[in-house]
């Protein structure tokens, strides 16, 4: 089974970067450079080094910028590589996708354990759906 995450709003605290939309509509990976963790990161590499050990995969399933163009999306998709090496340097993700903005997210990945800031994308998701707020509390529970 493979866990995924969801990277804006979900691990990376993309949306407090001051003037993100701004520079999104001007296709600027900067919000993506310097989104700072919505949670402890030595903990989750931690919980995550264990599940792995516990036989699951991890994997990324992120969205590029919405109605960014090819090369723009193309930055994006770089920057959040960048990101999770810059902040996640011992975890050694099984898969990572980023895909165009609006993908749904279950036909990429198949199923598993989605953790995702939007409803809408757990709601489709179905069950083993979660908020970025029960990522430490179910991986405990997966150690």
């Amino acid at each position: 089974m493979t866990i995924w995450f969801d990277m804006d709003g979900t691990i990376a605290d993309f949306y407090n970067v001051n003037g993100w939309l701004d520079d999104l509509e001007n296709e600027r990976t900067r919000p993506y450079d310097e989104a700072n963790a919505l949670l402890n990161l030595a903990t989750l590499a931690r919980l995550l080094h264990k599940v792995q050990r516990n036989g699951y995969e991890i994997g990324i399933i992120s969205w590029t910028s919405r109605g960014g163009s090819d090369l723009f999306n193309g930055q994006v998709a770089i920057s959040k590589m960048v990101w999770l090496h810059k902040h996640l340097p011992s975890v050694e993700w099984d898969t990572i996708n980023i895909v165009p903005y609006g993908t749904n997210k279950r036909k990429v990945c198949g199923g598993g354990i989605l953790f995702d800031d939007e409803e809408h994308n757990r709601n489709i998701w179905g069950e083993g759906a979660y908020t970025p707020d029960e990522i430490i509390r179910v991986l405990k529970t997966l150690c």
